[in-house]
């Protein structure tokens, strides 16, 4: 039976460049490949038939070798058979195969050499905290306590006893993983003795039992920035679980929860309030002092005439913008106080300037303003 053609078998052209050639030919080894087609003898000849062409069209010298004579000028001492079979060929497609499946199809890829146990990174822990907006404007410090993983102090986080150290796998010779045959194929699966490791500890530490951490309760002090807002996550490097082995620490992650205030709120980075004055104060305008969060008291001017719900504005007294020199606003919106109760003669007077004003007021049926009710009763 004639051979199919290479690329033909590879379903590209003849002008396919080096990385067109690897692309179809990882999509054919993922299709075929016998690990994933067990007892399929179709798929395992496609997949034969399909690393046998790459072996060559890879090749420079024996592409263009191919090009110029065929098959015919793969026989001889040209032939891919000079390599000892499919599994000596498939030593070559290494990077291929690591890829598709994460081991060894290849009887000479060589395992790599181990010197100890794998350090592994620390898991990353979350804390939650509550601070107020005052803390929030002026920023603060909290003491927190948290229980997590930390280097075994007894061991230096090696898991061994005073003494010794690890020990190369017997099982699987250090490299971690162990090989096994199926047919033409080599492949390499994790060392279940050492779980993968290459090394096993024979003399464990008695404090943290072979595990390199041991578990504390530790309390950290926090640098809560100024200006921090509402929802806002902080990250404290290297203050999470340690590491096994001796790999480093993971992080610590603050939700930072801010309180509400009773005076105060926030809006972007602008702290606002409001400013309760008297009918007087808003006609007759005045000065009155406003403290802010930072207990600083600034004397506000209020305008003759000033309305209800009217801004008045102090820049540069909100929030500290994060990662800037400037910094938000102070609003104060305007309110005006209403007493429930007067003094008769002031109650007088107001009934005697309501009258005039009414009078004066072409749609006032009874001489006496709504507004002016509020404070007659």
């Amino acid at each position: 039976m004639a051979k199919r053609d290479y690329y033909e078998i590879l379903g590209v052209s003849k002008t396919a460049n080096k990385e067109e050639i690897k692309k179809a030919y990882r999509q054919l080894a993922v299709k075929y490949h016998p690990d994933k087609n067990p007892d399929n003898k179709e798929a395992e000849e496609k997949f034969k038939e399909a690393s046998e062409a790459y072996e060559v069209l890879s090749n420079e010298e024996k592409r263009k070798k191919y090009d110029q004579f065929g098959h015919a000028g793969m026989q001889g001492g040209s032939d891919f058979h000079e390599y000892g079979g499919f599994e000596d060929i498939f030593s070559n497609f290494g990077d291929i195969f690591s890829d598709l499946f994460g081991a060894s199809t290849g009887g000479r890829k060589q395992q790599r050499s181990k010197t100890g146990l794998t350090p592994q990174r620390g898991h990353d822990l979350s804390y939650n905290i509550e601070i107020t907006l005052t803390e929030s404007y002026l920023g603060t410090k909290k003491d927190i306590s948290i229980y997590h993983n930390t280097s075994c102090e007894t061991c230096n986080g090696s898991g061994c006893k005073t003494g010794t150290k690890p020990e190369k796998c017997s099982h699987c010779n250090g490299t971690g993983a162990v090989n096994f045959r199926q047919g033409f194929f080599s492949f390499a699966q994790p060392c279940n003795y050492c779980k993968g490791e290459g090394f096993t500890i024979k003399s464990p530490c008695p404090t943290c039992k072979g595990q390199s951490r041991v578990q504390k309760r530790d309390t950290l002090t926090i640098n809560i920035p100024a200006g921090i807002y509402n929802g806002a996550e902080l990250r404290v490097k290297g203050r999470g679980d340690a590491g096994i082995f001796g790999g480093i620490s993971g992080d610590l992650y603050l939700h930072v929860t801010v309180q509400d205030d009773k005076k105060f709120w926030r809006k972007n980075n602008d702290l606002i309030t409001y400013l309760n004055l008297t009918y007087p104060q808003l006609v007759l305008g005045c000065q009155v002092e406003v403290e802010t969060l930072d207990g600083q008291k600034h004397l506000i001017k209020i305008p003759k005439g000033c309305a209800v719900g009217e801004e008045i504005m102090l820049p540069g007294k909100g929030f500290p913008v994060p990662g800037s020199l400037s910094r938000g606003n102070l609003i104060i919106i305007t309110k005006c106080h209403i007493p429930t109760k007067l003094p008769a003669k002031a109650k007088e007077l107001l009934l005697e300037y309501a009258e005039k004003i009414g009078n004066e007021t072409s749609d006032s049926k009874s001489g006496i303003s709504g507004f002016f009710k509020k404070f007659l009763g």
